[in-house]
This record gives C-alpha cells, sequence and structure tokens, in this order.
C-alpha cells in the first residue's frame, strides 16, 4: 500500500511539473513540491490522511511565502502589452476633457481614445499635455502633465 501511495503522489508531482513547464504560470509548481513531500513520507506507509495534510500545508506554506519572491523575479522583464503599455505615456489632449459633462479625447502612439481626468473637477483643454495614469474600461484616465 505504501509503494502505491507513494507512485501516486510521484504521478501527481509529475502531472503538475508538466503542466507548470506548459503554462509558465506559477501555479502549480507550489502543489507539486506539496505533492513531493507527500511522497516522501507515504515511503513508510504513513496514513493516507496525514500525507494529504502535508501535501496541504506545504502547498500553502511554499504559496505564502515564496510565490511573491518568484513573481517579483521571474516577471521583472515581462513585456506590457495592449492597454497595459499606455500607463505612464504622454498624450495630448484633443477633445476637452471635462468629467461632469462626461467628454474628452485624448491621442497617443498616433491613436485617439476617450479619457477622462483623474481629478473630477478640472477641465483640461484642447492641446494639454497628459500623463496616463491609468485605464478603467475604454478610457484612459489622466492627469495634467507637470513641468519639470
Amino acid at each position: 500500500m505504501a509503494l502505491n501511495m507513494t507512485v501516486l503522489w510521484l504521478v501527481v508531482l509529475v502531472v503538475l511539473v508538466v503542466i507548470e513547464l506548459a503554462t509558465m504560470g506559477l501555479t502549480t509548481i507550489w502543489f507539486a513540491g506539496g505533492a513531493l513531500a507527500a511522497a516522501l513520507i507515504s515511503i513508510p506507509g504513513t496514513p493516507l490522511a496525514l500525507q494529504i495534510l502535508i501535501f496541504l500545508v506545504v502547498s500553502a506554506i511554499l504559496l505564502y511565502f515564496t510565490r511573491p519572491i518568484a513573481v517579483k523575479y521571474f516577471n521583472k522583464d515581462r513585456i506590457r502589452t495592449n492597454v497595459e503599455s499606455m500607463i505612464g505615456r504622454q498624450a495630448i489632449v484633443i477633445s476637452e476633457i471635462n468629467n461632469i459633462e462626461g467628454t474628452g479625447q485624448v491621442n497617443t502612439g498616433g491613436m485617439e481614445w476617450s479619457a477622462r481626468s483623474s481629478y473630477h473637477n478640472i477641465v483640461l483643454p484642447v492641446g494639454a499635455v497628459v500623463t496616463v495614469l491609468g485605464i478603467d474600461g475604454v478610457k484612459l484616465i489622466v492627469e495634467e502633465r507637470k513641468e519639470g
């Protein structure tokens, strides 16, 4: 019985590692660590309930303590794509931005976008240079560019 459980945990480990390699999403690797711990403690014939508990505890500990570090280092060179890349760009107001009236457009990178000011009571005139702070739906949230 102990050998069968060890083999089962090793199969789970291999499946989780293959999924991680296929997706590179840092999602299943933590559970693979838990499966390895469960496989090791299953060798002497530890009860199944304890094996499952070890699997869950080790997976949770790995997830909690190492995921933030791994995400920081593995995603540092990730290239922002699509709308995400708009944040931080400069834009020119081409249609007055007035949050109260719900109007406003900017041009950035040769594309026109609906825009709203980050401050609700400020009207940004045509020609103003703004910085994109974020995206809300399909609208850019902008702030007038500070000189200096």
